[in-house]
């Protein structure tokens, strides 16, 4: 029996920097207004794309390079709306929660009489929010949509590349292509099988090959989890 050691519960380090960004044709034109600000088409851009797509990444460059602030969508005090004629602001994934409509009416106006950027980034776009206050919903109409499309096969092998590459960990094409091939084609799957795989590894000290990689899938894709044990 292969030797086994329980893995430290330690989250890798995620690199969002502009040179981890993997760029392909699903998600260029993200890629592009960001690097193009200041020169935006609006005051308030919208991000939009699934779960897992690579949102929070393209917000993270941002916000570094506009020194933006973030802020959350549910709970929009007068202080941060003070903030928003003062400087960039930033407000990822937007629709996972219940948005504080109100708020965030005097926030996007305040940002406009500023004359400060906004982003936003989300799963959908503005009409699939639930919005009930008119105003904050033609302020939100006015603002520049750019959407990501799912994860291609060039995106989802660059990431899953660079997801390994975040722990330290190199991988032959031959396992990262086979990962392409089987799992579900979104950059949270990825997410969610990279983690499993190197879990798996570091258990058993063992390198990563296409067997290991293809017991922690079948695994996933039977119970919903891999069995370490």
């Amino acid at each position: 029996m292969p030797s086994r050691q329980l893995p430290f519960d330690l989250a890798p380090g995620e690199a969002l920097s502009r040179d981890d960004l993997v760029v392909t044709p699903a998600n260029a034109r993200a890629a592009a207004l960001i690097e193009n600000w200041p020169s935006w088409p609006a005051p308030v851009v919208i991000l939009a794309g699934p779960a897992g797509s690579g949102k929070s990444h393209l917000a993270a460059i941002w916000r570094e390079e506009a020194d933006a602030a973030e802020i959350a969508c549910d709970g929009i005090e007068a202080a941060a709306i003070e903030e928003a004629g003062l400087r960039p602001i930033l407000i990822d994934n937007i629709d996972s929660g219940p948005i504080d409509e109100n708020g965030l009416f005097h926030l996007i106006n305040a940002a406009r009489a500023g004359g400060q950027p906004m982003l936003l980034t989300a799963r959908s776009f503005p009409g699939a929010w639930g919005v009930r206050l008119p105003d904050l919903l033609s302020r939100l109409k006015a603002a520049a949509t750019v959407e990501i499309d799912e994860p291609d096969d060039m995106l989802l092998a660059g990431v899953i590349t660079k997801l390994f590459a975040d722990r330290q960990v190199d991988v032959e094409p031959h396992v990262v292509q086979f990962l392409v091939r089987r799992i579900e084609r979104s950059l949270s799957s990825a997410i969610r099988v990279v983690d499993a795989i190197d879990r798996a590894a570091l258990e058993r000290k063992t390198r990563i090959t296409r067997p290991l990689a293809a017991e922690v899938v079948n695994a996933l894709e039977a119970g919903g989890g891999f069995n370490e044990g």
